[in-house]
């Protein structure tokens, strides 16, 4: 796990008796908490949920936490290392929101779950999409070429988290519609310890291929190349959106307005992400505030 400031408390290694624990803490739905919230007046405490090595979440639960506490908001960021059990503080209340879902392909299973206990607020950001990328001086261009290359590759695909919906279309779509399961190993990982393999490969200008997505700011560091999927088996393109518990409206009615007219462009959520992993590494407080700064009116406008 990445580390962080101060104001994010740690969800290190995360079990079922931890996912307990946050029940045990309490969440943003806690009425004597919140004070005020629930008549839509402002303050009180909102709970963001990440997984802190997936970028896209990190970089907007600091930004919004940068945005609401200029508006008198407490905001406490939890870090869970499982989107299962993300996605069941959601549902149980225990998180308020989770700032970077990917409701439509990704995590589309995870809302058919929790159906009614779960708020989608919204998209912000879309165009977002899974891949399988290699470095671009491998020769290969198309999934359909990794069997007959698979040595190369040393006969494995470098994945995520294997709770992660990548994880989930990769083993049960990609594999099996290309077949890769007579020659290639799903390699179950973390973000970091991929994009670990990955830098590693490239420096010895070896092949690799590895789960990815966009947007992701490792496109920025390194010269990838998305291999071709002329069966579509990655899914579509996605959006990526704020779902919040089913109680969140009506607890933080100018917050979850807010959240739904905010949207990104692509150059808007690079400088973000850039910012927040690579110029202000480990410092994604003091990144949100640069940003927030450098787009104070976008901001101002957001909040009418």
């Amino acid at each position: 796990m990445s580390t962080r400031t101060a104001r994010a408390s740690k969800f290190v290694g995360i079990t079922a008796a931890a996912a307990l624990a946050l029940t045990a803490c309490g969440g943003g739905g806690d009425d004597e908490e919140n004070g005020d919230a629930s008549e839509g007046e402002g303050g009180g405490t909102i709970t963001l949920g990440i997984i802190p090595s997936w970028t896209d979440g990190l970089s907007m639960a600091y930004l919004w936490q940068g945005i609401l506490e200029d508006e008198g908001y407490d905001v406490e960021i939890e870090e869970i290392n499982d989107a299962a059990l993300l996605y069941t503080g959601v549902a149980e209340g225990d998180i308020d929101v989770y700032p970077s879902a990917w409701p439509e392909v990704t995590h589309a299973d995870y809302m058919e779950e929790y159906g009614d206990d779960v708020e989608d607020l919204g998209a912000y950001y879309e165009g977002a999409v899974l891949t399988f990328a290699v470095p671009e001086y491998s020769e290969i261009n198309s999934i359909e070429e990794l069997n007959d290359n698979a040595e190369d590759f040393d006969n494995r695909v470098v994945g995520i988290e294997p709770g992660s919906g990548h994880m989930g279309v990769t083993a049960d779509s990609v594999f099996p519609e290309y077949e890769l399961d007579e020659n290639f190993e799903l390699v179950e990982s973390s973000t970091s310890a991929m994009l670990t393999e990955l830098g590693s490969a490239i420096d010895d200008e070896e092949d690799i291929v590895v789960t990815l997505w966009r947007p992701f700011y490792a496109y920025g560091d390194y010269d990838l190349k998305d291999l071709e999927d002329p069966a579509g088996a990655l899914g579509e393109e996605e959006t990526l959106n704020f779902v919040a518990n089913s109680e969140f409206s009506s607890e933080f009615p100018d917050v979850a307005e807010w959240m739904s007219g905010f949207t990104l462009s692509d150059e808007e959520y690079a400088e973000l992400e850039n910012m927040m992993v690579n110029e202000y590494a480990d410092n994604e407080e003091e990144a949100a505030d640069v940003w927030l700064e450098e787009n104070s009116d976008m901001i101002d406008s957001l909040k009418g």
